[in-house]
C-alpha cells in the first residue's frame, strides 16, 4: 500500500508540473515556481508547453501501470526510472531542486516497490 501512495504521489506530482509547464508557465504562479523573468516566460512558453507534456506522458506511464495492479509493476518501474533519469538530468543541467521534486520521490517509490 505504501509503494502504491508513493507512486501515486510521483505521479501527481507529474501532473502538477504538467499544469505548470503547459498552462501556467507565463503567469505569476508559473514564473515564481520556475524563478523566471517575465519575459523570458513569454518567450519561452511553447517550449515549456512541450516538457509539460512529457511530464503528463510520464505521470499517464505510472498510473497505468497502478491501474495495472500487479501485472503493472514493470511498467511502473520503466516510468520510475525514466523519471528518475530526468531529475538527475534536470539536477545538474538546470536546476539542483528538481533532484529533491522529481528523483528522490521516484527513488522512494522504487525502493518501497522493491522491498513490499
Amino acid at each position: 500500500m505504501f509503494a502504491t501512495i508513493l507512486v501515486a504521489v510521483v505521479a501527481a506530482i507529474h501532473l502538477y508540473i504538467l499544469v505548470l509547464e503547459m498552462f501556467l508557465w507565463n503567469t505569476k504562479t508559473g514564473r515564481k515556481a520556475f524563478n523566471l523573468s517575465a519575459d523570458f516566460a513569454r518567450e519561452t512558453r511553447v517550449l515549456a508547453a512541450n516538457q509539460g507534456m512529457y511530464n503528463g506522458f510520464l505521470a499517464a506511464g505510472l498510473l497505468w501501470g497502478l491501474w495495472l495492479g500487479e501485472r503493472g509493476i514493470s511498467v511502473i518501474f520503466f516510468f520510475l526510472i525514466c523519471v528518475l533519469i530526468a531529475g538527475v538530468f534536470g539536477a545538474v543541467t538546470a536546476s539542483r531542486k528538481i533532484l529533491y521534486v522529481q528523483a528522490l520521490p521516484a527513488l522512494a517509490a522504487m525502493l518501497a516497490l522493491l522491498i513490499r
